[in-house]
């Protein structure tokens, strides 16, 4: 009975995202480098946040029916599949008791085709799959909380179905560098003389993981970046500025967070997120976007999602808005891990606290085992005679006393 409740609820929730999904624009789609190559950048800045260690995080994004994210061209509605895969990793080498020098990549692979696939993709009509490659080395100064990283990004489009997309460019090279000192980071990439973004943050809350308090006051201090975005608009620079407010609210597991667009557009999102541990391996967030400039209540998209270790389910998500191609009204489902490591200690992403791994050794010492076999051989087990009184015996040379006043016979 529970088996077929479930099976139900399965059943209407992909109806509920067929009935209400609305489709993606072409243009989201022409305009996902940029989205793609700043996520990059914002996951590598909160890793660098320690410098040293390693992290992991790995997703293939499933949407289990072709009616749920629909193209929208100027030829009508077409049915299909938006996919987002990506990786990133990070590792670092001790070169002394202080220094660490790492190396990190990181890889997006996002657009919408005519058929679902897990590697290879269909090329279906009216497809659009581009990619994002970021890499790049880094140095970490642990005595004076110092790190330094640069790299290359390079952005490719696979495919460009002609019926409806503009001409894009099939590859674009950017650089970008990053430098942080304690609870300070820069953050900028540049293609060829001309900036992309430039991000200035400020980590103010006090974290365990980086050896700050794991409670007071100053747990309670907001992180805070700036960034500004260069951005086309009919041939004109547009440049506008996003600021985001992360805010401890309890015990570093209940969190706010705001973003706000300048100069004209301000509130773009707001999520309240509750983790279920400081390390951050799981959550349950709600958000809202608003959608477009100014247009009231209306355009507000209210949602959430569920975060667990290895899967992600998310219903009109703020963060699947703007990095799924502004997809609404649709059930999204991530297979995932995300993980990072310092020493023995293991947390997610922008965590404040860690999750230990308590080992117990249990191996087998033979020696001991043996020394302690011989010890009990040696003790003798005591034995008692007709009246019950305890008889010692003691082993070892004996020596037989002759009396002096016989002779030798």
């Amino acid at each position: 009975m529970k088996f077929g409740v479930n099976k139900i609820f399965l059943m209407l929730a992909m109806a509920a995202g067929v009935a209400f999904a609305g489709p993606i624009p072409t243009e989201a789609l022409t305009q996902g480098g940029l989205v793609m190559r700043d996520r990059q950048l914002r996951d590598i800045g909160l890793v660098m946040r320690g410098g040293r260690g390693g992290f992991v995080d790995i997703g293939y994004t499933y949407t289990p029916s072709s009616g749920q994210l629909p193209l929208k061209s100027e030829y009508g509605v077409h049915d299909g599949f938006a996919f987002r895969h990506h990786y990133g990793i990070f590792g670092s080498w001790m070169l002394d008791s202080t220094d660490h020098l790492g190396f990190l990549t990181w890889f997006d692979r996002a657009g919408w085709d005519s058929q679902d696939f897990f590697f290879f993709p269909h090329y279906g009509d009216f497809a659009h799959i581009s990619s994002a490659l970021t890499w790049g080395f880094s140095y970490t100064n642990s005595a004076y909380d110092a790190t330094f990283a640069l790299g290359m990004q390079h952005q490719n489009l696979e495919l460009a179905s002609r019926k409806v997309y503009p001409n894009e460019s099939d590859s674009l090279l950017f650089y970008w560098a990053h430098a942080r000192y304690k609870n300070v980071s820069v953050q900028a990439s540049f293609y060829r003389n001309t900036f992309q973004t430039i991000r200035l943050s400020l980590d103010l809350e006090s974290r365990s993981l980086y050896g700050g308090a794991t409670s007071g006051f100053k747990t309670f201090l907001p992180n805070l970046n700036a960034t500004i975005y260069r951005r086309k608009t009919n041939g004109d620079d547009d440049n506008f500025v996003r600021l985001n407010w992360e805010q401890n609210l309890y015990k570093q597991i209940l969190y706010s967070e705001l973003t706000f667009d300048f100069p004209d557009n301000g509130f773009r999102s707001a999520t309240l997120k509750y983790y279920l541990g400081s390390a951050r391996l799981g959550a349950i967030e709600a958000s809202c976007i608003r959608r477009h400039e100014r247009a009231g209540a209306k355009d507000l998209l209210w949602g959430g999602a569920i975060d667990l270790f290895f899967v992600r389910l998310g219903y009109n998500a703020a963060f699947d808005y703007e990095n799924m191609f502004h997809a609404k009204g649709t059930f999204l489902a991530e297979i995932k891990i995300s993980l990072g490591k310092i020493g023995n200690s293991f947390f997610g992403r922008g965590a404040a606290q860690s999750a230990p791994m308590e080992t117990t050794d249990r191996r087998y010492d033979l020696k001991k085992f043996l020394k302690v076999q011989s010890e009990q051989q040696n003790i003798s087990t005591p034995t008692v005679d007709a009246q019950g009184n305890k008889v010692i015996e003691a082993k070892g040379i004996r020596y037989e006393k002759v009396d002096a006043t016989q002779g030798g016979h």
